[in-house]
């Protein structure tokens, strides 16, 4: 079938390289369509619920919310984990599913469980599912802040915007004077005039915010007035709602017309609010402005964001799972210019973090690497096919294949990164055509000097169908091998799989291009374009290699065993280098920016968490290589990282690395002077990660650090004690930066008794009372004012001095039942209740229905394997409660994994390999003297690893899995040669000594042209090159040892088992003949 293929191919050769040409356009186009990001989107399929009941504790909140929602989930098809995390009026609740589970199966599910659960949840609780988003999704981010007015700027009073007395009046009349206000007003622009116009970009999932205040309306009660009056805070909050109604009344009919009914009872402004009645004394109406003081302020957030030491709003455009990062934030932040035509005057908009702009560097890095390799590919190719037009066919197949592997990757849905198309190296692809290419001349230039003369078309075309048809044994076992040694990354799932499965899957899209093209482009473009007087011969660097060569061929061949014992000399060598090499997932990205994340004391209120953090970026943007910081402090709107108040993370920005002061030449050492001004500022712990880096640790294994020690069991205040020693292990390990050991306890609580017998004696319950304190300190929502689409929440509360004080809350009135037309009386609550403060939880973790403690830390200066091997020895030497557990997590658990894996599938494939080379090749002994040179061409990746302080990962196993590809092809091109002569009646010796001549330059091009391929990659120093360095290193250095292998060592280890076979045939073939003459 494929010999008739290529017939068809140089028979039709125009319309071959038509329709090259079609499907070059359509990848082209495909291309364009191709959706980009820094790095593979890891991110589980998951789907968060999360649920708040601000009047719940952490204990209450696991048993009444959390557990219900764990086991109304429980059962769901494809529902793999589940992780949950219990707070003060909040809970987080993450089903993670099986990578075959359709996400929006999965939710659609989740709906129904949570529907069917909630009548085991307390009252006017809601549930809700997060965005249809990915850890990752977080593509674009900005402020929204107030543009101050300068010394010298013109001020005119009563106009919309900033006012001489230091207020801002609203395009709507506000006039808002204080700090609260003022945030509120920020968090009003974000919520109902910018979100809603993002939210119209496509590939958007949502907006999220955090920052500023939610706007409302406050009605601040007195006390003493409330129980002049005989009104309590819930009948303020009934009365409230029942003065601000709007009823329709259907219509009525007047001279043919129809009038609609309209009973619109709203209150829209603070003043209505103000004036409603909400009781009646002796005849004389009660109006709110009797017992309260209406102001517009802010909900009890759980939530800030800062920048640069001022308060600001954050936003955060989340991508649509599946989307197009780059695409989407690039018309996030043009949609965003358009928003700012929109705003109102005094405000401004920033934009903080751009993902395109680390894509953009990524992929530029990526793009440059390609193009640069390309082209060195191709001038090596010019340098050692000798003939011009041979070589332009060759680089030929390097952009086709490419824009048929675009095709192929939209089709799979693989998105190209960093990681799918930093590992493509054109050298590797165009073996196959060059071997083709090669061998075609080789019989044109033989054909021509046979007949003495040109060829005419029909011989040319029948020499370059013949030269083709010879290869296509060679070419194809090639090619099954190459796509064999890709196969163990086919096999990872997680984690793992999520990473290298697209670098798997887009090699061999590239290859099976390159195969086609091979097969069919390529003998139609040497049909075309080798016309005219065709010479086969060897360029002088060639021939100077074979002239070198020859001698130490022969004494190769005349005394193998020093040869061999020199490979294996060299493999023990390396194989005890590799030992001492350190162990990682993957190499980090250079993100270029920095997250300094900030941990305070459990009880650090928000607002002096803020404060505190608001000193932190002060003290940081001093340093001149810093271009901004800014921070969110707490748990933002949609909650995707639900932090607790005492807990900020700084994004640091830098400016680009020319613009670093002198004495500043590494990130590495940016950080350090970060670290420097911020760890003089007491209360503060540090960690300092990188945006994309924290959120997947985070998200993969719910966990922030690169290592973390997950700790099960029953008992938390055990598990804590335990956990603490952990961590104090932990920090003393060399490379230990950032420990942190998850606060469980630790969160002051002001714990109310209720005196029964007190309540019962005064004629009252426990719930008039609670009642009355709910409302009170949490507030009553007591209806809403409308503001054309905008809503915002009217709420009955004490004044936030009054909240704060134990003595006020004491004397807080509970009003009494009194008769019909009697006053009410009052008595005050310190004589209901009794106020306790006390140390209560902080916060509950969960995984799979058990209470969990982590303990987790990030690794510098060090790789995480070696100090994972450290660790655990230290570790376990920590005694745990009865009934407790630890399971390793974090990075370690991912390179755990991947290396098992790899453990099983790496023999399975070299195994298939074997086979292959043994149907290849006819035979046993060759096969397993092709198979035997395999471990010794790998050392030289390991001696490259060494050289240069690279650390063992996956990336760099990818490399061994190339150079291991090469070698085996390198091997089968010296054995196809020798199995010839053998098969021809030459000696062992002899077609060794003649094959192992004849394909030097095959082998030369063979091993070298992938190593130049790689070279752009492991020199480069641009944004993602650390990720793509290792890889390109071992197959770099391992190339160099392997084409030594091929030329050196195989022939001698060829002659070694070869002779054997022979041997052993001609035994056999005797045997065989006295078993003849016997028998005769």
């Amino acid at each position: 079938m494929i010999a008739r293929l290529i017939s068809l191919a140089v028979r039709g050769r125009w319309y071959v390289v038509a329709l090259t040409l079609i499907i070059a356009a359509l990848g082209l186009w495909q291309l364009t369509k191709l959706p980009v990001d820094a790095v593979p989107d890891v991110t589980n399929k998951q789907v968060q619920i999360n649920t708040v009941e601000s009047s719940l504790s952490p204990v209450e909140i696991e048993k009444r919310v959390t557990f219900p929602i764990e086991t109304a989930l429980a059962g769901i098809p494809g529902l793999e984990t589940t992780r949950s995390l219990s707070r003060n009026g909040f809970s987080q609740v993450t089903a993670v599913f099986t990578d075959r589970t359709d996400l929006y199966f999965a939710r659609q599910q989740v709906a129904e469980r949570l529907a069917q659960a909630g009548a085991s949840l307390p009252a006017g609780v809601q549930p809700q599912v997060g965005p249809v988003s990915t850890g990752l999704g977080e593509i674009f981010m900005y402020s929204v802040e107030f543009a101050r007015p300068g010394p010298n700027a013109r001020i005119r009073d009563g106009a919309p915007g900033w006012q001489t007395d230091g207020a801002y009046l609203t395009p709507e009349g506000e006039r808002l004077a204080d700090a609260v206000s003022q945030a509120a007003y920020l968090r009003t622009v974000q919520d109902w005039i910018i979100r809603p116009q993002l939210r119209t970009v496509k590939g958007v999932a949502g907006v999220d915010s955090i920052g500023g205040y939610e706007k409302q309306y406050l009605v601040e009660p007195d006390p003493a007035k409330l129980a002049a009056y005989g009104v309590s805070y819930a009948d303020l909050g009934k009365a409230l709602e029942a003065a601000n109604l709007s009823v329709g009344a259907n219509f009525i009919q007047r001279a043919g017309e129809a009038y609609l009914v309209r009973a619109d009872a709203r209150v829209r402004r603070l003043d209505e609010i103000a004036e409603a009645v909400i009781a009646t004394r002796g005849g004389v109406p009660v109006h709110v402005k009797d017992v309260a003081a209406v102001r517009i302020g802010g909900e009890l957030r759980t939530g800030a964001a800062s920048k640069n030491g001022q308060e600001v709003v954050v936003g955060t455009s989340l991508m649509l799972i599946g989307e197009n990062s780059r695409t989407v934030a690039k018309a996030t932040g043009e949609k965003l210019e358009q928003v700012k035509a929109s705003l109102p005057p005094g405000v401004v908009v920033h934009t903080l973090l751009d993902r395109s702009a680390l894509v953009n560097a990524t992929i530029g890095t990526v793009e440059r690497n390609l193009t640069e390799g390309a082209l060195l590919v191709a001038a090596t190719l010019f340098l050692l096919l000798g003939n011009g037009r041979a070589a332009l066919i060759a680089v030929l197949v390097i952009p086709f294949s490419f824009l048929m592997m675009a095709i192929g990757m939209n089709g799979l849905k693989v998105p190209g990164n960093l990681m799918s198309l930093g590992a493509l190296d054109f050298g590797l692809i165009v073996d196959g055509a060059v071997i083709i290419i090669e061998n075609c001349l080789l019989r044109l230039a033989h054909k021509q000097e046979h007949q003495g003369r040109l060829l005419s078309l029909p011989e040319r075309l029948e020499t370059v169908l013949h030269a083709t048809q010879e290869m296509i044994r060679p070419t194809v076992y090639g090619q099954a091998i190459i796509f064999l040694v890709f196969a163990p990354l086919l096999t990872f799932t997680g984690v793992e799989g999520k990473t290298f499965y697209p670098m798997a899957v887009t090699i061999m899209l590239a290859l099976a291009a390159a195969f086609i093209l091979s097969l069919t482009f390529v003998p139609a473009m040497v049909a075309i374009l080798m016309r005219g007087k065709v010479a086969e011969k060897e360029v002088k660097a060639v021939q100077a290699v074979k002239v070198r060569y020859e001698p130490i061929l022969r004494r190769a061949l005349l005394r193998p065993w020093p040869f061999i014992g020199g490979g294996l000399a060299v493999f023990v060598v390396a194989a005890g280098i590799f030992t001492t090499i350190g162990q990682e997932f993957i190499p980090t990205l250079d993100e270029k920016n920095a997250l300094l994340g900030s941990l305070r004391i459990p009880s650090t209120a928000m607002e002096q968490s803020r404060d505190m953090q608001l000193h932190v970026e002060r003290a940081v943007t001093t340093l001149p290589e810093v271009e901004m910081m800014f921070s969110k402090t707490g748990t933002a709107e949609m909650a995707a990282d639900p932090m607790p108040p005492n807990q900020s993370d700084g994004f640091v920005i830098l400016k680009p690395q020319k613009d670093w002061p002198k004495g500043v030449h590494s990130k590495s050492e940016a950080v350090e002077r970060i670290l420097g001004k911020a760890e003089p500022l007491l209360g503060n712990n540090y960690e300092v990660t990188q945006p994309i880096q924290m959120r997947f640790n985070e998200l993969v294994a719910g966990v922030r650090g690169d290592v973390a020690i997950k700790l099960y069991g029953d008992d938390l205040e055990k598990m804590s004690a335990a956990a603490a020693k952990i961590g104090a292990t932990l920090g003393s390990i060399p490379g230990a930066s950032g420990v942190r050991v998850e606060q469980t306890s630790g969160a002051p609580t002001l714990d109310v008794r209720f005196d029964r017998a007190a309540i019962a004696g005064y004629g009252l319950t426990v719930e008039d009372v609670a009642d009355t304190l709910a409302s009170a300190l949490g507030g009553r929502e007591a209806g809403n004012v409308f503001e054309g689409d905008r809503r915002f929440d009217i709420v009955v509360r004490v004044p936030m001095a009054e909240r704060n004080d134990i003595e006020a809350l004491g004397a807080m009135p509970v009003m009494l039942s009194g008769g019909e037309g009697q006053a009410r009386q009052s008595v005050p609550m310190r004589q209901l209740v009794e106020f306790r403060f006390t140390d209560g939880l902080n916060q509950i973790s969960r995984e799979d229905g058990k209470r969990r403690v982590v303990i987790q830390a990030n690794v510098r200066g060090r790789d995480v394997g070696s100090f994972v091997t450290e660790a655990r020895d230290k570790v376990a030497a920590v005694p745990l409660p009865p009934g407790s557990w630890m399971v390793w997590g974090g990075q370690y658990e991912n390179l755990k994994a991947a290396t098992a894996r790899l453990s099983i599938v790496v023999p399975l494939c070299f195994l298939a390999i074997f086979l292959i080379l043994f149907l290849a090749l006819g035979g046993f002994w060759p096969a397993l003297a092709v198979f035997a040179a395999i471990p010794l061409g790998l050392s030289g990746g390991v001696f490259a690893l060494a050289l240069t302080g690279i650390t063992f990962s996956i990336s760099a196993a990818v490399g061994f899995i190339v150079l291991a590809g090469v070698a085996v092809l390198n091997g089968l091109v010296v054995m196809t040669s020798i199995r010839q002569r053998l098969e021809d009646g030459a000696s062992v010796v002899e077609a060794i000594y003649e094959g192992g001549m004849e394909r030097v330059r095959p082998v030369l091009m063979t091993g070298l042209v992938p190593a130049i391929g790689f070279i752009p990659m492991a020199l480069a120093h641009g944004t993602g090159a650390e990720v793509q360095k290792p890889l390109a290193m071992v197959v770099i250095g391992g190339l160099i040892t392997a084409t030594a292998v091929t030329l050196l060592v195989l022939p001698a280890i060829s002659k070694l088992l070869l002779t054997i076979g022979d041997r052993f045939s001609r035994e056999a073939s005797a045997s065989s003949s006295k078993a003849t003459e016997a028998s005769a």
